[in-house]
């Protein structure tokens, strides 16, 4: 680099540094690691909640009333329940987007309740749930109830529904239901023999509206789809009814004076004991795995997500248990977390709570001025509304899932728990299943041993306990005295009985002139080839935690100088690093062998067959020897198959990533990207010569122009990270001196330094607070910059002009592992957005 250019450089980073803390003081007057001063105390209604918040009341209306209707309570509880949904737990629950209200999950509890003690001690046991709720929330265990499984939670909502249906089946019908599934089954042929024509034909115009509505085509179809299909169909099935003038039986609100209010529990102990724990249990359940759902759907939608933070699981604990305790006592259904409502409340673009308690608001209205509205509903039309929500709560798609993972037999037995038995005592009998089957799957090991060119083979596949000894014992003694054995253990837990019984057979055998070598998932197995190794004992991670360990070299370096020693690997007796609590996976400690007087090398290091001097060296080549040996075992049987295909094929990518040389930026990592996935270039500063300079670099445009021209990206992303050394080198660089190579290069990015000083130009950030220092923001500004050189390639610009070419820019945060994508000029900012995990809703139940 030349003088003038060096002095240029050192000019524009100080210019930079001052911008940079002129523009931060200006326009970000807090300091840039603290939260940003809080906004003045006002209420605001966003034009989003005011809209999300009508579409949810026109959806909670007809529903509340169809459940009040299915559990046999009076039909205002079910508006009790929604409008305290609406308006407690909205306003003091954790998860601000996710609707409460009347639950079709609580139906099957509420309706027994009812039926056994009657509508004031069901308001009671309510209060009480309420309270308990209230505790779990201040004992902070919310988090517990998500380690139900998710084949007895379905169970349980299929269960419920499979209930709904048949009950409410017969006042499709024109009929009474029975208090029992099996006495509603029996009771089917005498109830189709005498069917009413009237209550049949509403309950079959709103099944169908229910199933054509959503469907409906074309642009009209689009617009007409707004309106909520529950909504469409009772009021159809209504005015269909009284311009008919069908007698049939409809809604009849009593008078709000002769409202029933929650009384004492009146009946046995265990039996009020019994109906408490059940009502919180599915309510809690319910609520907390609503709110999980609602944070992957928020996570997902595309728009703004600035004020919806994510749930706070214990807070929305306490929020369900106040409304629970308000409801009950207000005369009103058991209250949870309803999928619909809360889907329908992210579908409709809703920003904060504010929607949620606006529907409670109108539920309330509804409920004072519009009984005799809701007076002309025939009771068929919500049956058969309520009957088609049962129905969808045997999810096709759950169902799926649980037979992927082979938990169909829990899932099946806790929907004939709860069918049969009672929503408790199904939970209770899918517990107990889904424990058998995890012991079952504990203690069922497979053992097998063959003989391959004079090699015995003993491979182990499932877990290693104490009830496999005895085979696993009958399978080893199967192996002849002197000869070579392989014992691949294919699990990830032994236990201690397993491990003595395998130490014990291991030293007969090598005693006896035998060599073992134990391979396969394991901690702390010794093995006993004459050529094993004492090297790395790390214990293989699942998240990657640099692995460096010390070598037994005398004098060498533990892995890399200046590099920091892994928390969870600590010093042993003998100077070898012990394993820490890590989980379990394949890495490269999986590569050696470890003889039982500690000495030896790394597996296939001492064959020479890399030149080296120096204990370092030679300690770097047994690290590179045991990553390749742990790929050639563990990870290429599982990639060979993809990576012969793509031999056969080519390359095919979709990506250009073009991204730092930095060791900590991993590019497949971050991406989640396999073979095949992404063409990668890598330079220092992520930098793209601009096409055509003097004494200009080629490398990074031929890849650029293949990767268009003939691999057919369809896009290019410039990734920067934080803590980037060339742009550290950039800031810091000083006139005059020797012009190396690296100065040669980091030419390349003077114009990042000329943009960020540059007052005229955008200003790069990210997402929700200022660059932390002016490094971070020449990295910023420098992935902005690069995708401009880009342009400036021909191949780009003719691809982006065909429309075949999308151009992205990412920053990588090293030290909270985050990814943010450059979302757009904000005013005179280039904003870079977070990224979060999300994904679907599950089906609504």
């Amino acid at each position: 680099m030349s003088v003038c250019a060096s002095t240029q450089a050192l000019g524009l980073a100080r210019s930079a540094g001052v911008r940079t803390a002129d523009q931060t003081r200006t326009k970000h007057p807090h300091q840039p690691h603290s939260p940003p001063p809080a906004p003045p105390r006002r209420f605001h209604l966003a034009g989003a909640d005011l809209s999300a918040s009508i579409a949810v009341f026109l959806i909670a209306l007809p529903l509340s009333l169809g459940i009040a209707l299915a559990t046999g309570a009076p039909l205002q509880a079910g508006l009790v329940a929604a409008a305290v949904g609406g308006l407690v737990a909205g306003r003091l629950g954790g998860c601000p987007l996710q609707v409460s209200g009347p639950a079709a999950g609580l139906t099957v509890v509420t309706a027994d309740l009812i039926h056994r003690y009657g509508w004031r001690t069901t308001c009671g046991i309510t209060v009480l749930a309420g309270l308990a709720q209230l505790g779990l929330g201040c004992l902070r265990v919310a988090r517990t109830a998500l380690a139900v499984s998710p084949a007895v939670v379905h169970g349980m909502l299929a269960g419920i529904g499979v209930t709904i249906a048949v009950a409410q089946l017969h006042i499709v019908l024109g009929g009474t239901p029975q208090s029992s599934v099996l006495d509603n089954i029996l009771a089917l042929p005498a109830q189709l023999a005498a069917l009413q024509p009237a209550a049949v034909s509403m309950s079959a115009l709103t099944l169908t509206l229910l199933l054509v509505w959503p469907r409906l085509p074309g642009r009209p179809g689009r617009l007409l789809r707004k309106i909520p299909a529950a909504l469409v169909a009772v009021a159809a099935a209504t005015a269909t009814a009284s311009l008919a003038a069908l007698s049939l039986p409809k809604v009849d609100l009593p008078s709000w004076r002769s409202h029933a209010l929650a009384g004492l529990p009146e009946g046995p102990v265990l039996g009020i004991a019994a109906a408490v724990f059940t009502t919180t249990l599915v309510c809690s359940v319910q609520s907390l795995l609503g709110a999980v759902a609602v944070d992957k759907l928020v996570a997902r939608r595309p728009g703004p997500r600035t004020q919806v933070g994510r749930s706070d699981l214990d807070r929305e604990l306490l929020g369900q248990g106040a409304a629970n305790c308000v409801s009950g006592a207000l005369g009103g259904l058991p209250v949870a977390g309803v999928a619909v409502r809360s889907s329908a409340n992210v579908k409709s673009g809703a920003v904060s709570r504010n929607s949620t308690m606006l529907h409670g608001v109108f539920v309330v209205v509804a409920a004072l001025l519009m009984v005799p509205v809701l007076d002309l509903i025939p009771l068929a039309s919500l049956a058969a509304l309520v009957m088609a929500v049962g129905i969808q709560m045997v999810s096709l798609h759950h169902i799926r899932a649980v037979t992927r993972h082979r938990e169909v037999l829990v899932y099946a037995a806790t929907t004939l728990g709860v069918v049969f038995l009672g929503v408790l005592e199904g939970v209770a009998l899918g517990v107990a299943v889904a424990v058998a089957l995890a012991l079952h799957r504990l203690a069922r090991t497979r053992i097998t041993h063959e003989e391959k060119e004079g090699v015995h083979h003993v491979h182990v596949r499932g877990q290693l306990t104490f009830l496999a000894v005895p085979r696993l014992s009958r399978a080893l003694h199967l192996v002849p005295q002197g000869a070579h054995a392989v014992v691949e253990l294919d699990g990830s837990f032994m236990d201690h009985a397993a491990y003595e019984s395998l130490q014990d057979w291991q030293n007969a055998h090598t005693a006896q002139g035998g060599t073992a070598e134990l391979t396969g998932r394991r901690t702390g197995l010794r093995t006993a080839e004459p050529t094993a190794s004492a090297g790395c004992r790390c214990r293989p991670w699942t998240p990657w935690r640099n692995h460096q360990c010390d070598m037994p070299s005398g004098g060498g370096r533990s892995g890399g100088a200046g590099r920091r020693p892994d928390p969870d690997v600590a010093d042993g007796p003998e100077g070898a690093t012990q394993p820490g609590d890590g989980t379990a996976a394949e890495a490269a400690s999986d590569a050696e062998t470890v003889s039982d007087d500690g000495s030896g090398s790394g597996s296939d290091s001492s064959s020479g067959s890399m030149s080296a001097s120096g204990p370092d060296a030679t300690s770097s080549a047994h690290e590179l020897a045991r990553g390749i040996s742990a790929f050639q075992r563990n990870t290429a049987p599982l990639v060979r198959h993809e990576l012969a295909r793509l031999a056969r094929e080519g390359q095919r990518p979709s990506q250009l990533f073009l991204a730092c040389a930095d060791s900590r930026l991993v590019t497949s990592m971050i991406t989640s990207s396999g073979p095949g996935d992404l063409f990668v270039v890598r330079n220092v500063g992520n930098l793209v010569p601009l096409p055509g300079e003097e004494s200009g670099d080629d490398s990074v445009g031929a890849a650029i122009e293949y990767a268009v021209d003939v691999l057919n990206v369809r896009s290019i992303t410039v990734c920067g990270h934080s803590g980037c050394g060339a742009m550290q080198a950039l800031l810091g660089s000083e006139p005059g001196g020797e012009p190396t190579p690296l100065k040669r290069w980091l030419r390349h990015g003077l114009p990042s330094l000329e943009r960020m000083a540059d007052d005229s130009r955008p200003w790069a950030r990210l997402a929700g607070r200022a660059a932390a220092d002016a490094v971070e923001q020449l990295c910023l500004t420098n992935v902005v910059q690069q995708l401009e050189h880009l342009r400036a390639h021909d191949s780009v610009a003719r691809a982006l002009a065909d429309g075949a070419l999308e151009l992205h820019g990412m920053y990588f945060h090293v030290g909270e592992a985050q990814a943010y994508l450059l979302g757009g000029t904000v005013g005179d900012e280039a904003v870079f957005e977070h990224v979060a995990g999300a994904e679907e809703l599950p089906s609504p139940a």
